[in-house]
């Protein structure tokens, strides 16, 4: 190689192998529909599923379906069991009403303190999120149902601007959306009733109404 050779420079951007990229797709593909069969009442509490089992029902290997369910198990969803599969935990109204409580500690205060300092136009941009919401409570879907109010929830308290508060809020809204074993599919009706509520929070806290704006996150809660 002569001295007016130039060796070029490696590159600084890490390569990615495409088979992990698809792997990683797979998964989070395969973690979605988990959660929302969860959210479903499909996933029944108390029932053992199996990773070969359920690759087969969404057409994958097992792999990606026991990474997904891992996951589940963290974020206590279900339990891990050696050699048979996971079992779908089994919550109580006790265990839910606790959720609720926990939820309007964190959110409450934050909502009063986002309906003192921020302007009405900002929450009026935010209207289309919880329009999504009385769509899909329209149309009688409950996990899209499930994903737009949690949308909606992030959206209001990412004005706070606190990733922190942002990442535990949504993990106890994810676990308040799972169903109490044996309890009745949702009514269409009350996931209108619900959303109805997300417009209502909007106007509250546009108004500046702090006792509504506190009664109307407390009562959701609950209803949730």
């Amino acid at each position: 190689m002569s001295e007016a050779s130039e060796v070029p420079e490696p590159s600084s951007r890490p390569v990615i192998p495409a088979q992990k990229v698809l792997r990683h797709s797979v998964r989070g593909q395969v973690l979605d529909a988990l959660r929302a069969a969860l959210v479903d009442g499909e996933l029944v509490p108390g029932e053992i599923y199996s990773g070969p089992a359920l690759g087969e029902r969404f057409g994958v290997s097992a792999t990606p379906v026991r990474e997904a369910m891992q996951q589940l198990a963290l974020e206590g969803a279900v339990e891990c069991l050696p050699n048979r599969g996971f079992r779908v935990r089994t919550r109580t109204a006790r265990s839910l009403a606790e959720l609720a409580e926990v939820r309007a500690l964190i959110e409450v205060p934050v909502m009063l303190r986002l309906a003192r300092s921020v302007p009405a136009a900002t929450w009026e941009a935010l209207r289309p999120a919880a329009l999504a919401t009385a769509e899909a409570a329209a149309a009688g879907d409950l996990p899209a149902y499930a994903e737009a109010d949690r949308a909606f929830h992030r959206a209001v308290l990412s004005l706070a601007d606190n990733g922190q508060l942002v990442q535990i809020a949504e993990e106890l809204h994810r676990r308040a959306q799972w169903p109490l074993p044996g309890a009745a599919r949702v009514r269409r009706a009350d996931l209108v009733a619900d959303a109805a509520e997300h417009v209502a929070l909007l106007d509250a806290l546009a108004a500046r109404d702090l006792p509504v704006v506190e009664s109307l996150v407390r009562e959701h809660f609950k209803g949730a």
